[in-house]
Order: structure tokens, then C-alpha cells, then sequence
């Protein structure tokens, strides 16, 4: 038995089938009008030969040979498909052909029955002939088709292609289709010989596989063999050419990387001179002849998404082959969302290759999903070994990669196993830098065998715009490295790639903050991450990884990689030394290391530690920018600690900075620094004096695009002038101001402007009595700072959380979530939202009737809001204490009527007109309840009157039913 190998498919040239006479009959049979010939496999209606699929034939041999018998589907398979996978729906498939075949169910005729949930029964009276003689052979003996490969059990993710190139095919008679090895081509040309059964019978397609030819002599009488004809001159091509001229064939050329020229020579004169010749090739380099339609085949798509849902990584074929293939190797379990990122790694790593797919698959039964993942880890895919019954360069991705290397000239070797010192894309310029040596391979050299290595499929080509660049697959590389290592040249070519890319960040100048344009760069990232590792792990080459750590810092930054970032400057400021002419690259790392650190690991005194030193290397510098960079991370850094008065002394500072500077945009980073200073620190009209001063000069130059540790600071100067209005009285404006400033961070590309616009924005909403509004943005702030283990952030949506559930009456949720969200806050040193989260748990803790511990809750968050000097928060906690005063079983209505006027005092002294009015309402209804109305009237009237918008929040309304009936 011979066979024949297509990634993506298992297949067999002869389908294994129950032998004749197996339950001791003979070898004919004989039912209504038909006869069965098990040893010629041939079946008659009325003496002429039927029409019937092999598999079709197959599935009524096993059913006649137990007539009146159930046979199950899985008996079915044992018997039709011996040691190939296929579905229950192949098999459905196979017995409709058969059933139409038979005429089954026409004119009363009733052969096979399908009994539900048990399988299928043949149940026509059966006549066997054990002593005839065999059956004349049918009029017309089919062609040798060469070994055709049946169709794919199942076609993943190519359905499409099939078709289109079914169509073209047809259409331009030579189709070329060219791909790395495991790609799938086989499996492709398969399919679309399968489709085109209707233009062509099996009599008429001849299938050549060239995997097992090894001269190029033998290629024109393998072909004449596989065709049918007989010739004995001694030009085969020739007289092949006048056998087909005029005959209409479909014929498939498979596997001809290795034999480009006499296959090319073959096609063109097929193509040229026998006008109903079909040509399907299929192979690693286009043949390049006259008339070939090269079609590349891509590789199976994989989810882009790094956490992919199970329905979502289900929506690509490269899952969908992974999962189809996993449970051949034992494993029925549908794909879990937990599970789905993992797939889709390994989907990744395989880079949608089929044949690599399938061989990872294939070991799920034995190591598990993750326990695959691990292997592959390692690189061991290039040694996993796959079917048996496969030609030897397809039973592993390491066989498969010896084929394909070996087919290279010397120097195509050497320069594939330098460039595969590049991971991810890389350009031109760069393989020439790194690969070119001094004994003959110059850049021209490099250039034209990159050039060869694409036609061979061995690298691929990423167009981007204006810039072209090339990769190679990441099985490709990893064989490549191995024989780069054989060769000795693993660290020459390594410090080559390394210099080569400290040379171009140097040379790019990346700014820190600049980050529109980051994308273009994002390419490098792979090839900066593989020479910083190299450059630290040898010691001679450290300086090389400091200069790379400090210019490529941007990127990480700019690309949201802070744990990178934080890694890379910590072994680079570990390396570097104050020296006067490194100052300059050590502001730079510290910085990275502040803005990195801060967002990974929380407000630590690591990060001020690198801004104060920072600093310090910058005041003595001189240089004005790196300052105010730095003072805006020093503000954000206190802001966040709930230190106002240190941020407002940071913002200041900017202040002073950029009066001396005088640019236009340090003046307006330090408008928008001193508005979110004097925000927080209680002072509401200069907040909004300095937001608007800030955006009258932005107008002057055009919207700037301000990103200082982390964050934009044009979105931050929105947000600090909608809650400043909102507390100044504009409750309607602020709302509407801060849903466009969430919308817009939400479209940025740095997941911490939408982290910081919702965390700051929401109040706001809430402030409101917005609980409908505001629950979309909760639950996107928390997926988004989990997912970017943003954790302060994270720590502020749950507290959010927690209090919008209290607002909506499900005060236990509120109170539990509200004690771990501040568990979080504490643990991140988050002071800055502190007192917020524990009023509201407060106020939880005394609608669930706990009033002791909520007293106690509210009496330390006011005594450490007053230490810390927060005077933001303090009308707030007053109000609270106020109203929980006055709920407990014993009201305290004289310390509840003094914190109210207390918190009435504090807003005041702040702009704040209405938290004025949160805390008059309470006071009023008191008042009121003890006969003091006119007092409630005038206390209410002017706070209301204050307001210039009379809408927008609860507070309004239920301010104006009051006064309504005063």
C-alpha cells in the first residue's frame, strides 16, 4: 500500500474495508437489480458499471456483508476508515452518496435504513454467489490518476480560497500555489481537485508527487507514468506533449521545490501545447514560466487579541484546526475561556503553519493544553513527531527544514542562519548590516540571496506602508539558530545585531512622552528585547544594553510594556555611572524606572527616589524639559500618595520652570499641572482659571499631545475642569464634558489614559446620582486595569463599584466590596481616592444598621483626611457624618446639625458650591423636622440660587421640592 501525506489531513491511497467472504459467503452478491463484486470492488445496475465514490463503495461492502444487521457508526469507522480520523458528519456524508448511488428511496426501492441513535442497517434480501466467476471489467477502465490523495476529512479556514481558486484555475489553466513547508498546499490542491470533480472525472485528473523524485531527469517519465501513456521515443516531453494535445486533464504537480527547472520546462510546454491541460502546481518557489498564476498561501489565521475569549479564538482557523486535531489525541473537552489565550499561543508560536498545528495537537491528549504550551516553549515542535504513515519530511518540522535546507546553495545557508539572529521583522538595511561579511557577501550580496530566500519561501515579506520588511517563521529561526550555533557565529553575529540596533535608537532619538507616532517603531521591539538580553549576559557588552535601555526606553513605555521597562532600566542604571557625560542617558533611564515602577508596582518610595535623583541630575544639567517631566511625575506621585500640598508645591515648581523657558508648551503643562493641583487642594476657581488659561494657550498652537508619566495631560486638564465645575455649580456641563473625555481616553492607544479618565470621572457621574450611566464605565475600568495589572487604578474601580452598588440598594454587595477595594488602596498606597471609598463605606456600613463601626469608619477618615492636610474630601466626610449622626438608634441631632454646618463652611472656603448644597439638604430637612423652617429657607435658597445650572443631579431636584414647599 502506498501513501501520500497533506498538512491538515490524514490520509491512505487505499481505504482499508471488511475483505470479502469475511462471514464465510462468496465474493458476489446480488440485490434487486444490482450485483456487487467484492474482489474487483466494482458494482453493476442491469450489467453497467455504477458511478460510485470509493468511500461510498466501502460503506456497502461492510453494510451487505451484515445485511439485516445494525452496524453502528463506530463500527463504521473501524471498518471504512482503519487508521484515518474522520467525523460522524463525514460519514453522513459518504452514505447520502451512497444512498443516491443505489437510487435509494426512488420508485419504492429501500436498501439502507438508518435506525436512530444505533447506526445503519441494509435491509434488501442479498443473493451471494460464492462460486461465480469475476465480472467482466466496465467498458471503459478508468486512467492511473498517479496516487490522487482523497479530499481533506475536513478543510479549515481555506473554504473560501478553494473556491476562488477553483474559479481561476478554470479560468487561466495554471495555477501555482507557493508556500513554506506545512503551509497546507497538498491539502488546497486536494480540495480543489474534489471541487472540480464535476469538469473533470476521475478519469481525467492525474495527480504527480514529486516529494519522492530525486533527479531532475526522471521528471518527465514520472509524469508519462502517472498519465497512462506509453512512449518509447526519445524525447518524453515531446511526446508526452502531442498525447495530452488534445485532451482536457487536470493535472497536479506536487511538491516541486527541488526540481524547479525541469518541472518549470515540463509546465510551459504542457501550458503552451496541449490548450486542455489544466496545471495545479504546488510547491515552495514559483516556477516562473509564462502563464503561471502564483497564488501565496498564507497561514491559518490566529486571534490577534493576547486574551482572547473561547468564542472568540474559535472564530480562527488555526484554533479551529488545533481543537479538531486534539481530540484525535484523546481529549473531548470543549475550549474554555481560561484555556483560549493559552491556545491561542501556541497557535501563534506555530504561526498558523498547519502542519505545526497538527503535530502540537496531536500531544494534547498526553500533556494537556498547557503542558503543550511548555514544550513548545522549549522549541521542542521542531522535534515532535507526527503520523506514521507520512512521507518522512512531513513526520517532523525538523525533517521538514532539513528538506528545504538542504535544497540551498552554501551562501543561501550562511545567510539564513545569520538572519535568524532577527526576531519578528526586520528591514533590509538591517539583514545587510548584520549578515554581510568581508569574504565576498557585501550588502548587494545579502540583498539579492534575501531576495532568493523569499522566493523559496523561507522568509516572508511584510509590507507596512512606505517601509518593506522581511521575517522568518518562528520554526524557521529557531532551525536556523541551531545551525548558526553549529557554525560558531552565534555571539559575532549576535553583538553585530545588537550594536547595529543601539546605532539606530540612537540615531531615532525617540522622546520620552512623544508617543503618536510609536507605531512606526513598534516593529523593533522583538529585535531591541533579544540585543538588550545579549548585550546584560555579557559583560564586555553591557555598555552596549545601557545606551539601547535608556533610547529604546520610550518604546517600552510608548507601547505600554512597563514591567520591561522597569527590568531594562534597573540593569542599565545598575551598570551606568554619574559622569558628566552620562547624565543625560541617567535621566533618562530614571525617569523610565519612575513611570514604569509607578504604574507596576504602586506609589514606592523607588519612585520617588528616582525622581528626586532625576532631578537633581537635571537642575545641575540645566536642561528645562527633563525637569518638567519630572516635576509632573512628582506631582502625580504625591497626588496619588493624598499629599495635595506636596503635588501643589510640585506643580509650582513646573510653573516657575516654564516661565523662565517661555515655550508655549511647558507653559501650558504647567497651567494644566497648577489646575489639577489646586483641584485636589481645594481650590476650585483657580482649578478652572488654570484649565481654561492652559487650553487658551493650546489654541494658540493646535491640540498638543502631552504624555507625561503615563498619562495625557490634556485628557487630565479635562477632567480636573469638569469636576471643578461640578462642584462650582455646572453639574450638567461637567457630566457631558467628562463622558467625552472617557470616550476619547477610551480610544487611546495607552491603556492608562482610560485608567486614569474613568477612575477621575466617574465620581462625577455619581456625585450626580448617574448610576446608570456610570455602570458600563465601572466594569470597562476594571477589565482594563486588571488586564494591564494596573492595580491602583484597579483598586479605585472596585471602590467605585462598591458605592455605586450601595446607591442602587444592594448595600451588602456595596459594603464587602467597599472593605477589599480599600484593602487594595492601602496595599498601593492609592491615598488619593482613600477618603472617598471609606465614606461611602461608612454610609454603607449604616444603611446595613452597623452604626457603631460606621461612627468609627467615618471619625478616622475625617481625623486622617485633617492630618494629611486634604481638604478636598473634608465637606464630603462631614456631610456623612452628619447624616449617620442622625440614623443611628439614638440620633445625636446637635453633633449631626454642627458637622453639617461644618461641611457647609469647608465647601464654601473651596469654590465648591455643591457639595454646599449635599450637605445644606440634610441640614434643611432637619431644620424643618424641628420647626425651624425659616431657617431652612434661608440657609437652602442662596446655595440653590448659587448654581447656574438648575439640573443635572438629585441634589438640584430634591433641593427644588424643598424650597417648593417652604
Amino acid at each position: 500500500m502506498t501513501g501520500h501525506t497533506m498538512a491538515g489531513v490524514e490520509v491512505s491511497s487505499v481505504p482499508p474495508h471488511r475483505e470479502a467472504g469475511a462471514r464465510g459467503v462468496g465474493a458476489t452478491v446480488s440485490f434487486g437489480s444490482f450485483r456487487l463484486d467484492h474482489t474487483q470492488r466494482l458494482l453493476l445496475k442491469d450489467g453497467e458499471p455504477v458511478r460510485i465514490g470509493s468511500r461510498a463503495l466501502d460503506l456497502l461492502i461492510a453494510l451487505v456483508d451484515r445485511a439485516g444487521d445494525v452496524v453502528s457508526r463506530h463500527e463504521l469507522l473501524d471498518l471504512v476508515w482503519r487508521n484515518v480520523v474522520v467525523d460522524e458528519a463525514g460519514v453522513r456524508v459518504h452514505m447520502a452518496s451512497l444512498r443516491r448511488a443505489l437510487g435509494d428511496g426512488r420508485d419504492g426501492a429501500r436498501y439502507i435504513v438508518n435506525v436512530a441513535g444505533r447506526g445503519y442497517s441494509f435491509v434488501a434480501p442479498v443473493t451471494r454467489h460464492g462460486s461465480d466467476r469475476p465480472l467482466p471489467a466496465p467498458p471503459h477502465a478508468a486512467r492511473s490518476t498517479g496516487g490522487v490523495p482523497p479530499p481533506p476529512r475536513s478543510l479549515i479556514g481555506r473554504e473560501a480560497l478553494v473556491s476562488s481558486l477553483s474559479e481561476l484555475l478554470l479560468a487561466r489553466r495554471f495555477i501555482s500555489i507557493v508556500g513554506s513547508g506545512g503551509i497546507g498546499k497538498t491539502t488546497v490542491a486536494a480540495a480543489i481537485v474534489q471541487r472540480l470533480r464535476t469538469e473533470f472525472d476521475d478519469e481525467n485528473v492525474v495527480f504527480v508527487d514529486f516529494g519522492a523524485v530525486s533527479e531532475g531527469g526522471l521528471v518527465p517519465g514520472t509524469v508519462v507514468s502517472a498519465a497512462g501513456c506509453t512512449i518509447g521515443g526519445a524525447d518524453p516531453v515531446a511526446e508526452l506533449v502531442t498525447f495530452l494535445a488534445d485532451k482536457r486533464l487536470l493535472i497536479v504537480f506536487d511538491s516541486c521545490e527541488h526540481l524547479v527547472d525541469p518541472t518549470s520546462l515540463l509546465a510551459g510546454e504542457l501550458f503552451q501545447r496541449a490548450p486542455g491541460v489544466h496545471l495545479l502546481v504546488t510547491s515552495r518557489e514559483s516556477l516562473r514560466v509564462e502563464g503561471e498564476t502564483v497564488h501565496l498561501l498564507s497561514p491559518l489565521a490566529y486571534p490577534a487579541e493576547e486574551f482572547p475569549t473561547a468564542s472568540e479564538a474559535l472564530a480562527t482557523p488555526a484554533v479551529q484546526l488545533f481543537m479538531d486535531r486534539a481530540v484525535f489525541s484523546g481529549v473531548h473537552e470543549e475550549l474554555t475561556d481560561i484555556d483560549a489565550p493559552v491556545v491561542s499561543e501556541i497557535c501563534r508560536r506555530t504561526e498558523g503553519i498547519a502542519l505545526a498545528i497538527e503535530l502540537a495537537a496531536s500531544r494534547v491528549g498526553t500533556y494537556g493544553i498547557r503542558g503543550v504550551a511548555n514544550l513548545l516553549a522549549s522549541n521542542v515542535e521542531l522535534r515532535l513527531v507526527g503520523r506514521r504513515n507520512v512521507v518522512p519530511r512531513h513526520r517532523t518540522l525538523e525533517a521538514m527544514l532539513d528538506w528545504s535546507f538542504i535544497l540551498l546553495a552554501e551562501n543561501e545557508q550562511r545567510i539564513l542562519c545569520r538572519l535568524s539572529v532577527f526576531v519578528g521583522l526586520f528591514t533590509m538595511e538591517a539583514a545587510c548590516a548584520v549578515a554581510s561579511d568581508e569574504k565576498g557577501l557585501d550588502r548587494g550580496g545579502v540583498a539579492a540571496i534575501l531576495a532568493n530566500l523569499v522566493d523559496k519561501s523561507l522568509i516572508r515579506v511584510h509590507p507596512s506602508g512606505e517601509a518593506v520588511y522581511y521575517r522568518l517563521l518562528d520554526t524557521t529561526r529557531a532551525y536556523a539558530a541551531s545551525k548558526l550555533t553549529q557554525a560558531g557565529e552565534s555571539d559575532t553575529i549576535a553583538e553585530r545585531h545588537a550594536r547595529y540596533f543601539a546605532t539606530l535608537f540612537k540615531a531615532i532619538a525617540l522622546e520620552p512622552g512623544a508617543y503618536i507616532d510609536i507605531g512606526r517603531h513598534a516593529s523593533h521591539i522583538g529585535n531591541v528585547r533579544k540585543a538588550l538580553e545579549w548585550s546584560f549576559s555579557h559583560g564586555e557588552s553591557r555598555a552596549i544594553g545601557v545606551g539601547l535601555a535608556a533610547d529604546a526606553a520610550p518604546l517600552f513605555l510608548g507601547l505600554w510594556l512597563l514591567a520591561e521597562c522597569r527590568h531594562w532600566s534597573h540593569l542599565a542604571l545598575g551598570v551606568t555611572e554619574s559622569t558628566s557625560d552620562t547624565a543625560e542617558r541617567e535621566v533618562r533611564l530614571l525617569e523610565a524606572l519612575a513611570v514604569s515602577s509607578m504604574h507596576t508596582s504602586g506609589n514606592t518610595q523607588e519612585v520617588r527616589d528616582a525622581i528626586e535623583r532625576g532631578l537633581n541630575l537635571s537642575e545641575a544639567d540645566g536642561s528645562g524639559l527633563p525637569q518638567l517631566r519630572l516635576l509632573a511625575g512628582l506631582n502625580l506621585f504625591l497626588t496619588r500618595l493624598g499629599d495635595f500640598e506636596g503635588g501643589l508645591a510640585a506643580a509650582r515648581r513646573c510653573g516657575a520652570i516654564a516661565g523662565r523657558s517661555g515655550t508655549p508648551s511647558d507653559r501650558v503643562i504647567a497651567e494644566w499641572m497648577l489646575a489639577a493641583a489646586h483641584h485636589v487642594a481645594g481650590n476650585q476657581g483657580a482649578a478652572v482659571d488654570h484649565c481654561e488659561r492652559g487650553f487658551k494657550l493650546e489654541a494658540d498652537v493646535g491640540r498638543l499631545e502631552i504624555n507625561l508619566f503615563g498619562y495625557d495631560h490634556h485628557l487630565r486638564a479635562e477632567l480636573a475642569l469638569a469636576r471643578s465645575l461640578w462642584l462650582r455649580g455646572s453639574p450638567e456641563t461637567a457630566c457631558r464634558l467628562v463622558l467625552e473625555t472617557m470616550n476619547e481616553a477610551a480610544r487611546s492607544s495607552l491603556p492608562g489614559d482610560y485608567s486614569m479618565a474613568a477612575a477621575h470621572g466617574v465620581p462625577v457621574l455619581l456625585w450626580s446620582g448617574n448610576t446608570e450611566g456610570s455602570a458600563d464605565h465601572i466594569e470597562r475600568l476594571i477589565a482594563q486595569a486588571e488586564k494591564h495589572s494596573l492595580k491602583s487604578h484597579a483598586a479605585a474601580a472596585w471602590a467605585l463599584k462598591g458605592e455605586r452598588l450601595l446607591m442602587v440598594g444592594e448595600s451588602l454587595a456595596g459594603v464587602e466590596t467597599l472593605r477589599e477595594a480599600l484593602r487594595m488602596l492601602y496595599r498601593e498606597r492609592f491615598h488619593m481616592v482613600v477618603p472617598g471609598a471609606a465614606r461611602a463605606l461608612a454610609d454603607g456600613l449604616a444603611q446595613r444598621g452597623q452604626y457603631r463601626e460606621a461612627q468609627k469608619m467615618i471619625h478616622e477618615a475625617t481625623s486622617s483626611a485633617e492630618r494629611m492636610g486634604q481638604k478636598f474630601w473634608l465637606p464630603d466626610l462631614y456631610r456623612t457624618q452628619g447624616q449617620i449622626n442622625l440614623k443611628a438608634p439614638s440620633p445625636d441631632i446637635e453633633a449631626a446639625e454642627q458637622a453639617f454646618r461644618v461641611s457647609i463652611k469647608l465647601a464654601g472656603e473651596q469654590g465648591a458650591i455643591s457639595w454646599e448644597l449635599k450637605a445644606a439638604i440634610p441640614l434643611a430637612r432637619l431644620l424643618i423636622g424641628r420647626q425651624r423652617a425659616a431657617d431652612a429657607l434661608a440657609l437652602l435658597t442662596p446655595i440653590y440660587e448659587a448654581h447656574s445650572e438648575k439640573g443635572g443631579t438629585t441634589d438640584i431636584e430634591e433641593a427644588k421640592s424643598i424650597l417648593g414647599s417652604l
